[in-house]
């Protein structure tokens, strides 16, 4: 708020929302005292509005590891838990990277008290990602291997429990005694999470997987257990005295395998972020009071000069006041060629210093760092979830407590209105409900096809990171690319070498490579590896100098010659010969760099540099309009250069000069307009815009930060390949319909039948052992169909 002005339109906009009794802005204090009806309007709706209208509201964002969670159903309690507390206005739940992102008043609630309300359901908070980040890896790291053994005890003591199940049962005297030795630590210290955390959402009226474990397994457990000690129970009313220890083992032993395998993918998600966190060096070289000292980076305070030495990660944003160097800014620009930096130049945390000493009096520190922004950004798009996630949310909230109640009701109808022995057959029909349910085909469909797309992605050099990438992939409809790196090769080379008429060629490419061999300049690098083959002599050259600004000179045989810019040599007054005047006016209209070699007589040659088309972009970009998709092209770089590149690969919308934040925006208006958008881009300033697209795509050779971000990446940074992603996808996502079709038809029609309603048509129920046996059916017949996927073309 800028003044009583700005206080009024906030006052009367918000008068106008339908449940607020009172709204009064007190601009001195900048505050607003507010009275509503939280049944009518939410306080996201006050703050949304706030916002629409221009102004901010201060409220505290974090992101938070949580540790505990285990599905979907999971995620939604852990939201609704925070979501019900006063203070907190946003939770959203990262299910693959383990995190929660709150938006909270932090004058209400704090992280303790979160963090307390999720212990209470069986969740624990783990840290803040920004600042707990160590804390929370050992945490994760420890809890992985516990995990780990706990599966390899289970499987192990499960194999002789489910040969006797299978082979020797009611065969062997001592068998069941046997198996009850061996299922007991299987499911009370390996797979003891599932009762307790089964407990702790009951307590709360809520379930999730764990529930349909604890209960499924647990049921079969004591219902074994019952007729190993007390058979003749069963005996007397002419039945066989079933035990199940095998089923519940192996159930156990299953999940916990799975959710291991799980913890390994989910845990490679989040190494974009400590890469991230990574180019903050820790520590840094300050002056205070006229001596150096090195200090805690989060020590340092704006205004302090701040010294940066060769090759050092620079630790704070700020300007150069004494110095000069080239600076590595790939992350903010995505240019591979180093900018040089001299007193007044902006720098960057994060960015590499490579060959000089710089001091910078530091503007930004800490949080407030343009490298801190981006890291946020990541987290924060990392957190936001997919349409489909969130139905497959709903989903999974509603299958678990569904199941348990027609367990329940089908055991009370059975109990009530079944003949005798009543109470047998209850806890007959409620076994193999849950059985029959529980692990099923359903929660096969999805990852069993995704498993197999991802595969076969996998073989055309396309790897993918992420299953729901590949679920929306083929619908994008517009597909956003990266110049340099991604059309383009990503490294500055030699196009052309045009020498004056009257050089004499041979002798003076011996010179200019020997030059440039000593030159430190990025640019020297690409002359050099240009010339390498053509340089047969070896020259003496002395009182080499490096100019900043301006070039590199040397002496050979008393005469000097240089290497440089056009200032360069305009200051020297060096005349040009029209031909090459020529030549390098029509190198600068296709946007490339110019190097100029001369003598003090003469311009001697020009040498052009430039970043190449792929040679496999224009066809790329050609495949993709033929889909019927809009291809667009985002740079930092100027305008010509990216006209330039944008024509020969046959796009025709292009944004120049964009920052990192701004591909990130450019993402954000093009979903606005209803587009499902794919990101391709191989550097770190392309890693706020990759984690924000529907599906994100890195290029192999780019930078690890763009790869862990994207949750594909085309190992041979080839673009022909992000139609084939596509087709992939479509293959994919035809194969999950089909699988859930069938999964779908298998609950329709086991549930009931396992609930015992053909009896009254029929006179036959479902024996335990038989739905254990269409459990495992159907998850085969839902596996085989999604190995078809693997044998398309």
């Amino acid at each position: 708020m800028h003044s009583s002005h700005c206080a009024g339109i906030i006052e009367n906009e918000l008068r106008k929302l339908n449940g607020v009794q009172k709204a009064d802005v007190d601009f001195a204090n900048h505050r607003l005292i507010i009275c509503f009806y939280n049944d009518i309007v939410s306080i996201h709706t006050i703050i949304r509005k706030i916002t629409d209208l221009g102004y901010g509201v201060n409220y505290t964002k974090k992101t938070l590891g949580v540790q505990g969670m285990t599905c979907a159903a999971c995620a939604a309690s852990v939201e609704s838990m925070l979501l019900s507390q006063e203070g907190i206005f946003n939770a959203q739940v990262n299910f693959a990277a383990k995190t929660v992102f709150v938006e909270y008043a932090s004058d209400r609630i704090n992280v303790a008290e979160m963090k307390k309300v999720l212990q209470q359901i069986g969740y624990d908070i783990s840290g803040d990602m920004e600042n707990d980040a160590d804390q929370i890896e050992v945490a994760e790291k420890k809890r992985y291997n516990e995990l780990r053994l706990r599966m390899l005890v289970a499987i192990l003591l499960s194999l002789p429990v489910f040969t006797i199940g299978m082979f020797f049962h009611n065969t062997w005297t001592w068998g069941n005694w046997i198996s009850l030795i061996l299922s007991a630590p299987v499911l009370f210290w390996a797979g003891r999470d599932f009762y307790i955390n089964a407990f702790k959402q009951a307590r709360h009226g809520t379930a999730n997987m764990d529930t349909l474990v604890a209960l499924s397994t647990g049921v079969a457990f004591v219902f074994s257990l019952f007729n190993t000690l007390f058979p003749h129970v069963f005996h007397q009313q002419g039945l066989h005295a079933d035990v199940y220890y095998e089923a519940a083992v192996v159930i156990i032993a299953l999940i916990l395998l799975g959710r291991w395998l799980e913890e390994g993918a989910k845990n490679k998600t989040t190494s974009a972020i400590k890469k991230l966190m990574g180019l903050q060096p820790k520590t840094v070289r300050v002056l205070r009071d006229g001596n150096t000292l090195e200090i805690p980076v989060r020590d340092v305070q704006i205004g302090e000069l701040v010294i940066i030495r060769p090759g050092e990660k620079i630790a704070v944003d700020g300007m150069v006041t004494d110095g000069n160097s080239f600076v590595d800014e790939s992350m903010i620009s995505g240019e591979p060629i180093a900018v040089e930096k001299k007193s007044s130049s902006k720098v960057f945390a994060g960015t590499i210093n490579q060959n000089g000493s710089l001091t910078i009096q530091a503007e930004k520190v800490g949080r407030a760092t343009l490298l801190s922004q981006i890291i946020r950004a990541v987290q924060e798009a990392q957190g936001s979830k997919a349409p489909i996630q969130k139905t497959a949310d709903r989903i999974a909230a509603v299958f678990v407590p569904v199941v348990i109640g027609i367990a329940l009701m089908s055991g009370m109808l059975w109990y009530v209105l079944g003949p005798e022995p009543a109470l047998t057959r209850a806890m007959l029909a409620v076994v193999t409900v849950l059985i029959i349910a529980c692990p099923c085909a359903l929660g096969l469909a999805t990852p069993t096809a995704i498993m197999v797309g991802i595969g076969k992605a996998a073989s055309h050099g396309i790897l993918i990171r992420d299953a729901q990438s590949l679920e929306i992939a083929h619908r994008v409809d517009t597909v956003v690319l990266d110049k340099t790196g991604t059309i383009t090769e990503g490294k500055p080379k030699v196009t052309d070498i045009v020498w004056s008429p009257e050089t004499n060629k041979d002798t003076f490419t011996s010179i200019l490579f020997a030059m440039e061999s000593r030159s430190d300049h990025p640019l020297a690098g690409a002359v050099v590896r240009h010339l390498k083959m053509e340089s047969n002599d070896n020259p003496i050259i002395t009182d080499f100098q490096n100019t900043p600004g301006r070039g590199v000179s040397a002496s050979v045989n008393d005469h000097r010659y240089y290497v440089g810019s056009e200032a360069w040599v305009n200051e020297l007054h060096v005349p040009f010969i029209d031909t090459i005047q020529i030549s390098a006016q029509n190198m600068i209209n296709k946007a490339q760099t110019v190097v100029y070699f001369f003598d003090e007589k003469s311009v001697l040659a020009v040498i052009a540099i430039a970043d190449t088309i792929k040679p496999s972009s224009a066809a790329a970009v050609t495949e993709l309009h033929r889909l019927g998709i809009e291809v667009h092209m985002l740079t930092g770089d100027h305008g010509i250069s990216a006209e330039y590149i944008a024509k020969q690969a046959g796009i025709s919308t292009v944004r120049s000069g964009v920052m990192p934040h701004e591909k990130g925006q450019y993402i954000k208006s093009l979903q606005a307009q209803g587009k499902v958008v794919a990101m391709v881009g191989d550097g770190i300033n392309d890693a706020e815009a990759l984690a924000l697209a529907d599906v994100s795509l890195a290029m192999a050779r780019g930078s690890d930060i763009a790869m862990d971000t994207a949750k594909i990446t085309l190992m041979n940074s080839d673009l022909k390949h992000i139609a084939a992603a596509m087709q992939i996808s479509k293959s994919t996502v035809i194969t999950i319909k089909q699988n859930l079709f069938w999964a779908f038809i298998y609950n329709i029609i086991g549930i009931p039948i396992a609930a015992g309603l053909m009896f009254p048509f029929f006179g036959f129920t479902l024996n335990p052992m038989i739905a254990g046996a269409a459990m495992a059916f159907s998850s085969i017949s839902v596996v085989t169909n999604s190995l078809r996927l693997a044998a398309k073309r």
